[in-house]
């Protein structure tokens, strides 16, 4: 369905630009490096305010803002079938023969995907987040999945009695939390409690722009997180040169090397422990070194050449029959397993009736803008 040389991607995620997180920038600078890489991509996401329609961002990246209001936190009211006469009309009108869909909690992604497979295009996804659905715990943590900042699963709450323990073992040692959100209250009343207010600086949210300036006026990071995929905010403080003190939780033990991180369980004597370790050892790191070695571990075009791989290997998978598709759902459960089946007959149906209606030959076909790209 595609060359293998240049293949024609459309991204698909509810969270992307104006909004601002790990996922959008994900987004946007994977599509950046393909771009650079010679392949079309195409991104679509929801309506932000009165920014709908189709708008060209750097490099001619082409952002399909559809007019679909976000429901609750970005994401928009999940429909079923709603989304699938202008996702068909994109496909066909760019050309697509791969769709990548971002985020386990995005409801315009899962749309997209089951649209695409019904269609039959090889679809991609990648979930940006470790959540647990294994005991009551995990799923009531999951509740505060997308809320910004300092919330339960960032681990405020082990902050609250981190903080204190700390500035009592070291009178010299000063926090700065960034951030907002509903768990800011307990930290400002731990404050509050136990006179910190001279040692614990709240600064609310802070803006990307300033990240970097807040980041350099400290020596620690501290990530409390509970659950955490990758956890990018490392990442920006190893570039800056702080040493990094983080719960050992999801895939964050994978992200830096040893001597840059210093991991703990997320406990909170664990945790105090864990800074003592790292004040020891502070004098032994050189934050440009640091900057220096993050600059050869992270590259987003080493990135970009290893998902070109994963398209790779989705574009050379077998085609799967309608039937073929509905046996492999009756095997997630009893009443499941028939529910999933009915709602890909139902999308099968709608398709083709799509297809009647207006068939891919009165839908017309966009040319492609193709720009110059420096060999960097």
């Amino acid at each position: 369905m595609g060359d293998s040389k240049r293949q024609r991607i459309l991204m698909v995620s509810d969270f992307f630009y104006p909004n601002f997180g790990g996922v959008e920038n994900h987004i946007y600078l994977l599509s950046q490096c393909l771009i650079k890489l010679g392949h079309k991509v195409v991104v679509m996401t929801h309506a932000y305010g009165n920014r709908s329609g189709v708008r060209y961002m750097t490099g001619g990246l082409k952002v399909y803002y559809v007019p679909w209001k976000p429901f609750l936190m970005q994401n928009t009211l999940p429909t079923f079938y709603g989304t699938l006469p202008i996702i068909r009309t994109i496909l066909i009108r760019e050309q697509i023969s791969l769709v990548h869909g971002h985020q386990a909690f995005s409801t315009l992604c899962h749309e997209a995907l089951m649209h695409a497979r019904t269609m039959g295009y090889k679809v991609v996804f990648t979930d940006h987040s470790l959540y647990g659905f294994a005991d009551v715990g995990s799923i009531h943590m999951n509740k505060d999945c997308h809320q910004k900042r300092l919330v339960y699963r960032k681990g405020a709450d082990l902050l609250v009695e981190v903080i204190p323990e700390v500035c009592r073992m070291y009178p010299n040692v000063r926090f700065i939390v960034g951030g907002d959100g509903p768990k800011r209250v307990r930290l400002e009343e731990m404050r509050e409690k136990h006179s910190l207010q001279d040692r614990v600086e709240m600064l609310g949210a802070v803006p990307h722009a300033r990240v970097r300036s807040v980041l350099i006026s400290g020596h620690i990071f501290l990530n409390s997180s509970l659950t955490e995929a990758f956890c990018i905010a490392i990442l920006e403080a190893a570039s800056c040169g702080l040493l990094t003190v983080s719960t050992r939780v999801g895939g964050v033990p994978e992200v830096l090397p040893d001597d840059m991180i210093v991991l703990a369980e997320p406990d909170p004597t664990d945790m105090v422990q864990a800074i003592k370790k790292a004040i020891s050892i502070l004098p032994m790191i050189d934050p440009q070194d640091m900057h220096n070695r993050m600059k050869k571990l992270y590259d987003w075009h080493d990135v970009a050449k290893r998902t070109e791989i994963v398209y790779d290997r989705a574009l050379k998978c077998s085609n799967q029959s309608l039937l073929e598709r509905l046996s492999r759902y009756l095997a997630c459960g009893a009443w499941a397993g028939k529910l999933f089946c009915l709602v890909m007959i139902i999308d099968f149906l709608l398709w083709r009736l799509l297809q009647l209606w207006k068939p891919a030959e009165d839908i017309e076909v966009v040319p492609d803008i193709v720009l110059s790209h420096d060999e960097d």
